[in-house]
């Protein structure tokens, strides 16, 4: 619909205007400091940073079920800037005007039942959230929106300057940060750093479409994310790995799209999410407390972040249960099918810590758990989902093993409902699906193929063909007729097919 379709006091708050004072929080010595640089940690003590809007409480005046009805009537608005995560534009990234907004079609993923056999198994009434579905293909597309729209509008509004951007990747920052900026080229040039041979060639490939110059280093990305941290300390560069306070903005969106999806009625609902840098999991939790605080909802979910055995710093950090004892410790990763959260020192923990206290105070009790799977499980679900008619990435089978295993725990009641992030498009992982039915992981993934899962493919020669078709050498005649005969006779013995009477 065109803006004039509206009513007259619809069309007043259909268009959102720049507004707010946002301003970057330091979580270490809680200091503030503007937004017209780019900082991605605190300069008085070297902390990571939120952006906080400082006049947030200016929404409050708009009633929760109006906020309710404009995100819902601007679904019909017809003009590209809406279309995408800026939809929520007053409480994500006020300060950024719409002739500043990057939209390549990313945000509004879809949230896709789990039929009946799938729930039958799990034991549990869920859905995944195929954020694969995003224009580079994972959920980073969302986060990327909002700091390439934020660099965007330092340089046509603020003019900096031309701005090459920089980050650290396992594979689905890099293809989301090339992607962007290239859509800003020349204004934007991209550098990516990945660690050598621990990046599927579906994602490496990405990048290296877009055109950003692509660096693989030894080592893991932990590694890498030094090096990318130093580069930002010391060079006119502009980071875009979720140490970007921007980044997390952006990422919750996916909080606002569930809650809009589920008719803002998220009492009963468990979010899973798995757990790499910690950014996604940030985001998540403050999407929620920003719907909550303004009465768009009037109850805050249960979330659960999801670890691997593999890569569980944040698992370990909350399995002490008395917090004044928790100590926080990095850990050494090993291989592991959820490339994208492999990682041993992610950046935006304190961010976790900080926003998980007061998610579970706001929400009244212990909203936030993190629950542990291993390699095993994290490819058995990711297969079994796509066999019930998923495109999961293995992030998204770490999810649903997360789900099976919160509800073996008692953690979630049959009578409560799950949203699973499905991260990344199952394309992008599809080397491991392809070791797990040829039963070839390396020994140190620990991962074997459960029989009734494998599916390969079989030759199909039939018995008593003398001449084969072949490309350039056709049958034809007789000879076709035997082959087509013959060939479609073996596949129905091995289908069990029955002729028509």
């Amino acid at each position: 619909m065109r803006l004039e379709d509206f009513s007259v006091e619809d069309q007043k708050v259909l268009i959102p205007r720049p507004g707010g004072e946002m301003l970057y929080r330091c979580l270490g010595c809680g200091t503030h400091h503007g937004i017209d640089e780019l900082l991605y940690t605190c300069p008085d003590c070297g902390e990571v940073l939120l952006i906080e809007d400082q006049q947030f409480d200016r929404l409050k005046k708009t009633p929760g079920p109006r906020w309710r009805e404009i995100f819902d009537l601007r679904r019909m608005l017809n003009l590209p800037a809406m279309k995408g995560i800026f939809r929520y534009q007053e409480i994500m990234a006020p300060v950024i005007p719409l002739d500043s907004v990057v939209y390549l079609g990313e945000g509004h993923t879809p949230l896709v039942e789990a039929n009946p056999p799938l729930r039958q198994l799990i034991g549990r009434d869920f859905c995944f959230k195929n954020d694969g579905q995003n224009p580079s293909a994972s959920f980073k597309d969302r986060g990327m929106a909002v700091a390439l729209s934020y660099i965007r509008y330092l340089i046509e509004h603020q003019g900096i300057g031309r701005v090459l951007s920089v980050c650290a990747s396992t594979g689905d920052t890099s293809a989301a940060a090339a992607l962007y900026g290239a859509y800003l080229a020349p204004a934007v040039a991209s550098a990516v750093l990945l660690p050598r041979g621990k990046v599927t060639p579906q994602q490496l490939a990405q990048p290296l479409g877009s055109g950003a110059r692509v660096f693989e280093l030894p080592g893991v990305f932990d590694d890498c994310m030094k090096v990318v941290e130093h580069l930002a300390e010391n060079y006119q560069v502009a980071l875009l790995n979720s140490k970007n306070a921007w980044r997390i903005l952006g990422q919750e969106s996916y909080s606002f799209e569930v809650a809009q999806d589920l008719d803002y009625d998220l009492a009963g609902r468990a979010l899973f999410v798995p757990i790499g840098n910690a950014g996604n999991i940030s985001a998540v939790m403050a999407g929620l407390m920003k719907l909550f605080d303004l009465g768009i909802i009037t109850e805050l979910p249960k979330v659960f972040g999801v670890q691997s055995r593999h890569a569980d710093p944040v698992f370990q950090y909350y399995s002490e249960q008395d917090a004044a004892r928790r100590v926080w410790r990095p850990v050494t990763v090993r291989p592991s099918v959820a490339q994208a959260a492999m990682i041993g020192n992610p950046v935006s923990m304190p961010r976790v810590v900080d926003l998980a206290i007061r998610y579970d105070q706001m929400a009244g009790g212990d909203k936030f758990q993190v629950i542990q799977v291993d390699e095993q499980s994290i490819m058995d679900h990711m297969i079994l989902a796509n066999r019930h008619g998923h495109i999961v990435c293995t992030q998204g089978g770490e999810s649903l093993a997360g789900l099976a295993r919160a509800a073996e725990l008692g953690l979630v009641s049959s009578d409560e409902y799950a949203v699973l992030d499905a991260t990344a498009h199952h394309l992008k992982f599809i080397g491991f699906q392809q070791m797990y039915f040829e039963d070839s992981f390396p020994p140190e993934f620990g991962v074997h193929p459960r029989p009734e899962l494998i599916n390969l493919p079989q030759e199909m020669v039939a018995e008593g063909l003398q001449q084969l078709p072949a490309p350039g050498s056709p049958l034809e005649g007789e000879a076709f007729e035997r082959y087509v005969t013959l060939t479609a006779g073996e596949i129905a013995t091995r289908l069990g097919l029955e002729k028509r009477s």
